[in-house]
This record gives C-alpha cells, structure tokens and sequence, in this order.
C-alpha cells in the first residue's frame, strides 16, 4: 500500500482513513505493508533514513517503511520549493542534492523509484496506491512485477482548487493513474461522478466505498455551561474547504442572535485573510481561530460544540461530519459533499448559499426538537458507517482484480 501520510503525522483525512483500512485488513487476515514519505518528520527526532534506506515500524499488524522523502500532504510546486531550500539551508554539511529533488515532480519521480527498489524485497498480490503522488510509484510497481493496481481516489485535483487554477501535471498524473489501474475505488458518488465527467473515465472500473469511522466513540456530555452557543469548524482553511462561507454565515446569524461564538480549528493558505475577512465584518470578538490542535483537543472541541458546520466548496467525502456526529453534535454539511450520501439526518446547503447556511445554523441552535433529532440520529447513523463493513466491500475488490489477474495470466 502507497500513501502520503499515517497517523501521528497527519495534517487530514486522508491519514486517519489509511490508518483504519490498514488496520481493519490486518485484522482480517491481510498482511499490509505500507510505503510511506517521511517529509522530514523523522529527521525531527534524531532517525536518519537517508537515501534507500528505510525505517521500518510495525503497528497492529501493519508494516509501515518510511522513505527518506520530502513529499508532504497537499503540496504545490511552490510550497515543496520553499520545503526544498530551508532543508538545504540547515543541513550545509550535507549534500542534500543527491537525497531530494530541487522540485516537486522530481522529488515525487525519487520516491517513485525508491518504492520500486524497495517493494522488490516484498511478496504481494495487490498494489493499493492512495492519490496523486503515490499513483507514479503505484503504475512502475505494476509495470515491474505485472502485479495488478487499486488506486484509492479521496480528493482530485478539481476538488482541491474548487476547479480553478487546476494544475495540468497534477491532472495528468491523476489521469494516467486512473487510466492505468484495474480498478478505482472512490470515497463518494460525488467523487466518481467527478471522475466520469472531468476525467473520462468508465462508471465500471469505478467502486465507491465511503470512508467510515471506529465503532463506539465516545460521547461525553457538552463541557461548557448550557447557555454558550459554539458552531465549530474542523479542517484545513483552504479554498476547497469553504472558510469564507463559514465567516460569511457567521455575520447573518450574528445579526440576529449576537451570543453565538464561531470557533476554527486547522490551519492553512486562507487562515490569515480570514481573521482579517473577521475583522473587516467587524465580528472579531465571536470568530476564534484556534489553529492547528492535537486530535484529543479536536475530540474535545465537538464535544463543546453546539453545531458543527462543514461548507466545502467540493468535498469527496468529509470525515470530519461523521467525527462530529459521532460525539451528538448536529451536524450541517454542503450538499457538494460525499459525506452528505450517508448521513440523512443532517441539515445541507449548498456551499454558496449564505443565507440558507445562517438560516440553518439560527434553527439548529433556537429549536430544540430539531437539535435534538439531529444529535440523536445523526450519532446513529455515523455509528452504522464503520471500517469494518467498508473494508470487506475493499477487500472484494481485491478479490475481483485478483481474479481477472488470474484469469489473464
């Protein structure tokens, strides 16, 4: 299995879900070993994995072998370079130009090759690649060992830049990725329909098989006095998560009811224009911008929360409305979302409607039967979507690819 991130080091969903499905396999008898970059994380803590080399834990019944890479979640071309040049500059005794790539495609073509060098001291039956920078490693891996490929898509590149400024390698690497594997599996319809549309894609090679969450989360009674109002927002502030939307529909219910906080957990490209978006709307006093927080403090956050809204501008799933849910916190989500496929009892809205957003939010908040059938049911739901019953639909896929494998040889 190739990825970008696994847990502790994560900066999104993407990690959480192949930390669980990594799992779940092993517990269901699967032997995984999982390929993954270090991003300079491991250098952080005194472990050397230079070139080749790799560290390896084991966890579970997962193998994880990190290699030496600088390849981080959600990069672009620009960010990897300004990565690229502090690594150069703190390590001056060291020839960092023969251990990473100056740019970002180059960096991802020497984890690519690094990953074919490796798997080959590996027995295995499937190549299961999540995303874009994993899928060059995915289709050489293929094409060395005649192995077949599963490539897991959770967010395209129309996704991440809401369809604007979509980034022309990016695409054709998706693209390729998708075109050469046996079989996709994608987080959500809205995904797949994606997919069919943007990227020409035959609906049969496509599985959609939604992300999940653990069975028996805990759900503890709010940790604030009754009377505070929080709506919570969980992600990354990007542009594909939908922040201004969220500050924008924080002034209309301000207007009307002035005791609500808006509190903003995550970080990214958008944070700084939108505290000063806060600022210009003149709501600073109600909009907390918390940053990044470990996951036990975000657990706490929900529990805190009187609603939790998700406005994604294009969402392939959103495992942050089930995490809500989960803790007995309503939940409204865009209906540009694949989270919104499996979870009925919650309110949606299109992501650019301001005013049905506050309008939304002001009901879940003043009518108490309505924020009642939404915590009660919505938590019912959002337990019924585990990793168990999502795995065994990944493991028929295995199954189906293998057999046409077989069948072909």
């Amino acid at each position: 299995m190739l990825g970008w991130e696994y847990p502790p080091m994560i900066t999104g969903g993407l990690g959480v879900a192949c930390e669980a499905i990594s799992r779940h396999l092993g517990l269901k008898g699967l032997r995984v070993v999982f390929f993954i970059p270090t991003g300079g994380h491991l250098h952080k803590k005194g472990v050397d994995v230079y070139g080749i080399d790799s560290l390896v834990l084991k966890q579970r019944g997962v193998k994880r072998i990190y290699i030496d890479s600088l390849l981080t979640p959600y990069l672009s071309e620009q960010s990897y370079r300004e990565v690229y040049l502090k690594v150069l500059n703190i390590n001056r005794n060291r020839d960092i130009k023969k251990l990473y790539g100056p740019q970002l495609f180059e960096e991802i073509e020497l984890f690519t090759a690094r990953v074919a060098l490796l798997s080959r001291a590996f027995d295995f039956d499937i190549i299961h690649a999540h995303d874009w920078m994993t899928y060059p490693a995915g289709i050489l891996v293929k094409k060395l060992t005649g192995k077949p490929l599963v490539v897991h898509i959770h967010a395209t590149e129309f996704d991440r830049t809401g369809g604007h400024g979509v980034n022309p390698r990016v695409y054709e690497i998706e693209k390729q990725g998708f075109q050469t594997a046996d079989k996709i599996i994608a987080v959500s319809n809205y995904t797949k329909s994606i997919l069919i549309e943007k990227y020409g894609i035959d609906p049969s090679k496509i599985v959609v098989v939604h992300n999940a969450m653990e069975p028996g989360g805990k759900y503890e009674k709010k940790i604030i006095k009754p009377s505070d109002k929080i709506v919570l927002f969980v992600g990354r502030i990007t542009l594909q998560k939908g922040p201004e939307y969220f500050i924008r529909a924080a002034k209309r219910v301000l207007e009307h009811d002035p005791n609500v906080k808006f509190v903003v957990i995550g970080t990214g490209d958008m944070e700084p224009r939108m505290i000063e978006e806060a600022a210009r709307l003149g709501i600073s006093k109600h909009v907390l911008f918390g940053g990044f927080m470990p996951r036990e403090e975000v657990m706490a956050a929900y529990r805190a929360a009187d609603l939790y809204v998700m406005p994604s501008v294009s969402e392939p799933f959103g495992l942050t409305a089930l995490e809500a849910a989960i803790q007995g916190v309503p939940v409204i989500v865009s209906k540009q979302s694949g989270v919104s496929e499996v979870l009925n009892h919650a309110l949606k809205v299109d992501f650019w409607d301001i005013e049905a957003m506050a309008q939304k939010i002001l009901a879940v908040l003043n009518y108490r039967t309505l924020n009642h059938m939404l915590r009660r049911h919505g938590r019912i739901e959002a337990m019924q979507q585990t990793w168990d019953r999502q795995v065994d639909k990944i493991i028929s896929v295995y199954r189906e690819v293998l057999s046409k494998n077989a069948r072909a040889a």
